[in-house]
């Protein structure tokens, strides 16, 4: 039966009692329909083959997982190609052969080997991302047949579930992706070319007050949390260290901690986000609470602060305060950054203390002095600050 198609006609067409049912679009040559007994719909491509002239069938897909505009432009695309004497039931077998090297899982483990875990100190985050969020979609698509538009469903789905920082990091990493693939010549074009970032983000602004930093202090080292998770995280309040730093302690990188005047801790460049190695004074609490501090990961930090949140009765202000905004381990660097001019200290020393790059291109190139005099003098006064309001 010959007949022109659409969507309308496709959905109340019924599974017949025996054999099949076979329609072939009158607006597309070549192009049919099937319906079998167990209600299976499906779509097909009849042509003769080139040379011997033989009737073919070449499957096209499911409906409506291929919908009717699908299946034309795959079957006018198939008798282009028998047009240009290809037949198309080859052409799909030697697509499928080729299909394992060009599916996106493989391109993702490429670019893990042959880039992230080589060059970024974030390979694991890539990784983690990848496994979570984009290849449950896109683990066996071909890589080349990825589009712009499939981009932004995969980002708006992220979106949806009220994750707009995290959709911008996945949106960034597929983008990174597909420019090391454009780069190998494995691609012409990255689908995310100018793609706009599709999650709103607001600068961070919780910062402890008072009240809270008693109230973190007490029960962040009381069951369930472990001893070693709270004074990594007290460590990340009396440092301003971020809390990936403290996580990756190494204890080649302490030394002198038997002399309180120059104890000091050095994280080096691999370790830190801008690649300059960061030296820390320890002031008397922080060396008294390093000697405790094992490596961990940073994940088991912020499950440790959402515990907090949820162990409060919510009867006091402070309590109210912290379950209406629960703060994260990065809020304590954000508080100790806060609290520093308070103290008196110096804006150049207060960024030497984050670790962040100096602006002016003489202090960034050729200014080699530590600071560390004025760093253990600073961090000192913010430790005294903080027994104070303990």
């Amino acid at each position: 039966m010959r007949k022109p198609l659409t969507d309308t006609l496709l959905r109340a067409l019924k599974k017949p009692e025996k054999g099949r049912l076979e329609l072939a679009d009158a607006s597309c040559r070549g192009l049919e329909f099937r319906i079998t007994t167990a209600g299976n719909r499906s779509w097909s491509y009849r042509y003769r083959a080139a040379g011997s002239g033989k009737l073919q069938r070449a499957t096209i897909g499911p409906y409506p997982e291929v919908s009717l505009a699908q299946a034309r432009a795959q079957a006018d695309a198939m008798r282009a190609g028998v047009a240009l004497g290809e037949n198309p039931s080859e052409a799909k077998r030697r697509k499928r052969r080729e299909a394992p090297g060009r599916t996106f899982e493989v391109l993702a483990n490429r670019y893990l080997t042959e880039y992230a875990r080589r060059k970024k100190k974030s390979a694991g985050r890539d990784e983690g991302n990848l496994n979570l969020h984009v290849l449950p979609k896109w683990k066996d698509r071909d890589y080349r047949t990825i589009r712009r538009a499939d981009v932004i469903e995969l980002v708006e789905g992220i979106l949806s579930d009220g994750k707009p920082v995290l959709a911008n990091r996945v949106q960034a990493l597929v983008s990174v992706i597909f420019s090391f693939a454009v780069d190998g010549d494995l691609i012409d074009a990255n689908p995310c070319t100018r793609l706009r970032k599709r999650g709103e983000e607001s600068p961070g602004e919780r910062v402890l007050t008072d009240p809270e930093i008693r109230l973190f202090w007490r029960m962040v080292v009381e069951p369930p949390a472990t001893l070693e998770t709270g004074l990594g995280l007290r460590m990340a309040l009396l440092t301003g260290l971020r809390i990936g730093e403290i996580a990756g302690i190494q204890p080649g990188e302490l030394e002198h901690l038997d002399e309180p005047g120059k104890a000091v801790w050095t994280i080096p460049g691999s370790r830190t986000k801008n690649g300059r190695d960061h030296a820390v004074p320890l002031a008397p609490r922080a060396l008294e609470i390093i000697r405790k501090i094992v490596p961990m990961t940073p994940g088991g930090y912020g499950a440790a602060m959402k515990r907090i949140t949820g162990r409060l009765p919510g009867d006091e202000p402070t309590h109210n305060s912290w379950k209406a905004e629960p703060p994260t381990p990065h809020d304590l660097r954000r508080t100790f950054r806060t609290r520093l001019p308070q103290l008196g200290v110096a804006a150049d020393i207060r960024d030497r203390l984050m670790n962040h790059i100096p602006a002016d291109a003489g202090t960034k190139q050729y200014d080699r002095h530590q600071y560390l005099d004025e760093k253990r003098a600073a961090l000192t006064a913010w430790e005294s600050s903080l027994r104070a309001i303990l």
